[in-house]
């Protein structure tokens, strides 16, 4: 069954914990989108926030680094409590020896791409992967309006993905709400994240809810 990643990136920093127990119950990861102001524009939080959210729930925390230089992250957010990282294709020359180095934290390990970055880039890598996130919005903040040009990504990446037997998680992340999560689910994504869907909105549990069911459709 699909999943849900509720993206911390809308949620109410000064409260950061009672914002994850509020919804926790029917999320299955939090998402931690860590920017560098780099790579992307904006500085968000680190190993820090994370080592301080450990204790506050038991889902899985995924790291999805925005950064120049992902593999210089790995062992802080490892010895944090992180679960999964995913690091952007585009922040890399080589990604090869930036999976080896994740994997040998014992983490999850997943890459992420960005608008412009094709789903061809990422099959040379499917073997060594847990996680594919694919950003349907420009990577650095939230509140920005789906990309319908990811559905196709997604089907593309499905469709190796399945080809190959692999069992890699299909994440899309950007303007994820209950208008454009079916259209994810039926093409291919098994986990979708959304932040102002969850966080933004008056009731975050029920929203959470609700958006649970759309992912549970795949």
């Amino acid at each position: 069954m699909g999943k849900l990643g509720a993206s911390i990136l809308a949620a109410d920093l000064a409260h950061l914990a009672a914002q994850v127990k509020l919804v926790q119950d029917d999320v299955d990861l939090i998402h931690i989108d860590v920017m560098d102001a780099h790579f992307v524009p904006p500085l968000t939080i680190g190993p820090v926030v994370v080592a301080s959210l450990r204790p506050c729930t038991a889902l899985p925390l995924h790291a999805h680094l925005q950064v120049e230089t992902p593999e210089g992250l790995f062992d802080d957010l490892v010895e944090a409590g992180a679960d999964a990282v995913s690091f952007h294709l585009e922040a890399v020359t080589d990604p090869a020896p930036v999976i080896r180095k994740a994997r040998g934290t014992g983490m999850r390990v997943g890459v992420a791409l960005a608008p412009e970055t094709s789903a061809e880039s990422a099959f040379t890598h499917l073997d060594e992967v847990d996680d594919v996130v694919v950003l349907a919005v420009h990577p650095g903040w939230a509140g920005q309006s789906f990309q319908p040009e990811a559905l196709s990504k997604l089907r593309a990446l499905r469709s190796e993905i399945d080809r190959r037997g692999l069992s890699v998680d299909l994440h899309v992340d950007g303007g994820i709400n209950a208008r454009t999560g079916p259209a994810c689910v039926e093409a291919g994504a098994t986990v979708l994240v959304a932040a102002s869907a969850i966080f933004g909105a008056e009731d975050p549990a029920a929203a959470a809810r609700d958006l649970k069911r759309v992912a549970e459709a795949s």
